[in-house]
């Protein structure tokens, strides 16, 4: 081969061709890892501090809950729908291309929220976030799979998701130090000088990488059927406390039904769907996906409810809810590693099942959380056993994922992965107020608040026994090492998302 075409298999990221070779100690590897982190930093922070600003969001824009859902699940809404499909994107049109559009993209949309005047621009720009969030996400760590040589793939790797991890870990402190200090609104607005430094970095340090295998159409189709099937559910789901059995709960509810099944036919037939039905037909991998829906169903619920309580029921400032979160993040960032290497040597049935009964106790201990609650004595314990399952379950969760499915389909098993827990978060936090009898001002009347928010408490514990039962019963060992962008994962809404191994899927 040419010096020339050498040059154009490595930046063009050709696989099974000559390996990327971006060293961990040059200017363009360290370029690399601050342009990833920037910008995973970013999806991290926003999946994090946006629930500590909530109550404050409904009171100065006199919102009720179902404003508060929204502003949630109008951001997952998106990012759920359409993150499988901003992968491919990046394959096909290139990694950084993608990944700065969605910046870009990210950083307008925030500072749209932190401008909002009403609830309807807010909701409609999270959406709009969700978007930027899709396309920036999944080229994160695909920059770093692409770029680095293989010697220093999994350091590098390794150092992002340290880092990342420690983004997502104060992310509930400084979310509460920025609600309590400057206001709400700068929840948003932060993102803004992160894209600035991200942005020109990566457009003048990091080189443009592709999949030349990546061709054909995009489901397009396939990404908007499933988009507005989660939509219409969750808008049933959302608006059912208030409206009961209408035609405006019931219609959208059906026909977010059938939304689905047309989703699930046309993906069926189309040459190249965005996702393959036939990947279900492996055992393991539906079942370590039932147990994700499980789980993450569970963390999104708990999550979106814990800092309402802590803030409404038991008075806290925002920052004080927010750093009371902490021990989760904090001890999934410490552990995370090793519990990956002893699912190795154990195999992750016990993991799978012993992590989510973790959690569940973790949960059913804040329901002692109520009026006058002490952190050490009643919050602190609680958050540890969460923490504690959640170091246990979330790496070798991921980790069984990719082994379930050969090598070359470990970008698509993790994309499908990730987005299932993604869509299972928006239907819990969706769902969890209606079967808690919460209305639409429950949120503003502390009494009325802790009662439904013990009742949330025992649902999300009992998704949890439920895919400890899914585990212990469906999940068999699997011999792929945990990778290392599991190693430090502490995002609460998704396990971390895997590319696939660049050197190997050809």
């Amino acid at each position: 081969m040419s010096d020339s075409a050498r040059a154009g298999a490595t930046t063009s990221g050709a696989v099974g061709t000559d390996a990327p070779a971006a060293r961990l100690g040059t200017r363009t590897g360290r370029a690399v890892l601050l342009t990833a982190v920037l910008g995973s930093g970013m999806a991290m922070l926003d999946s994090t501090v946006v629930n500590v600003a909530l109550p404050h969001i409904g009171a100065d824009l006199n919102a009720d809950l179902a404003v508060l859902q929204w502003t949630v699940n109008a951001y997952m809404l998106t990012l759920a729908g359409l993150i499988l499909l901003g992968g491919a994107l990046g394959d096909r049109f290139g990694r950084r291309r993608v990944f700065v559009v969605g910046v870009v993209w990210f950083a307008l949309a925030s500072l749209l929220c932190g401008l909002a005047p009403n609830a309807a621009v807010l909701i409609a720009a999270r959406a709009l976030q969700g978007i930027g969030g899709a396309l920036l996400t999944p080229g994160s760590l695909a920059l770093i799979q692409a770029v680095f040589h293989p010697d220093d793939r999994a350091g590098a790797v390794g150092a992002w998701s340290g880092l990342g991890g420690v983004a997502s870990a104060v992310g509930p402190f400084v979310g509460g130090w920025l609600v309590d200090g400057p206001g709400w609104r700068w929840v948003f607005l932060i993102n803004l000088p992160l894209a600035a430094v991200c942005v020109p970095v990566a457009l003048r340090y990091v080189p443009e990488t592709r999949d030349p295998r990546a061709h054909g159409r995009f489901d397009v189709l396939g990404a908007a059927l499933g988009a507005l099937a989660l939509g219409a559910v969750t808008y049933a789901l959302i608006a059912a406390p208030q409206k009961g059995a209408s035609p405006w709960v019931i219609g959208p509810a059906v026909g977010g039904v059938l939304l689905g099944v047309a989703f699930w036919w046309v993906e069926r037939r189309r040459a190249e769907p965005m996702l393959p039905p036939g990947i279900f037909a492996n055992r393991m991998f539906s079942s370590v996906n039932a147990v994700t829906v499980c789980v993450y169903a569970a963390f999104s619920g708990f999550f979106f409810l814990a800092v309402l309580q802590l803030q409404i029921v038991v008075g806290w400032s925002a920052l004080a809810a927010g750093t009371a979160l902490l021990p989760t993040t904090v001890l999934m960032l410490l552990l995370s590693a090793r519990s990956g290497r002893f699912a190795q040597v154990i195999g992750p049935r016990i993991p799978l099942t012993v992590g989510p009964l973790l959690c569940a106790a973790g949960l059913l201990l804040m329901t002692r959380v109520g009026p006058g609650a002490v952190y050490w004595r009643d919050v602190l314990p609680a958050l540890v056993v969460l923490g504690m399952g959640m170091v246990v379950l979330v790496a070798p969760l991921t980790s069984t994922v990719l082994a379930s499915v050969d090598v070359g389909r470990a970008g698509l098993a993790s994309g499908i992965n990730n987005a299932a827990a993604r869509a299972a978060g928006l239907i819990a936090v969706a769902a969890l107020p209606l079967l808690a009898g919460m209305g639409p001002d429950t949120y503003r009347d502390p009494d009325a608040f802790t009662g439904a928010f013990h009742r949330s408490m025992l649902f999300c514990a009992g998704s949890l026994v439920v895919g400890a039962i899914l585990g212990w019963s469906t999940v068999r060992p699997a011999g792929r090492r945990c990778r290392p962008e599991t190693a430090y994962h502490c995002g609460v809404s998704a396990p971390p998302l895997d590319p696939g191994d660049e050197s190997s899927s050809a």
